[in-house]
């Protein structure tokens, strides 16, 4: 099972199960994660900035498609709503503009 490090809160471990959405691993490890949308894949306030490993998540969708092509997703971001890592770990970080205020971040 791939594991997802989350940089800037801690180093946190999360593991993500087989074709289990990085939004859905993040809630099963208690932990708060902005998602504007419910999930749907529409606001990008759930979007992860990788630091390594973007070669172990899954294809991008439909929706991160359309994100990308608007200009409101980076090459080195996901929706954590949409994606999936399908082979090895990676790690990643909450962008500033979606940091939850009752959230403790790291360095």
């Amino acid at each position: 099972m791939p594991n997802l490090v989350v940089q800037n809160l801690a180093n946190r471990v999360v593991k993500v199960a087989q074709g289990q959405t990085l939004l859905k691993a993040l809630q099963a490890d208690y932990i708060d994660w902005m998602h504007a949308c419910g999930a749907k894949g529409r606001c990008t306030t759930c979007r992860l900035v990788v630091v390594e490993g973007l070669q172990h998540f899954g294809p991008l969708t439909e929706s991160e498609e359309k994100c990308r092509a608007k200009g409101r997703l980076n090459d080195n971001e996901r929706l954590a709503c949409q994606c999936t890592l399908t082979g090895g770990d990676a790690i990643g970080l909450v962008p500033e503009q979606t940091k939850l205020p009752h959230l403790t971040y790291t360095d």
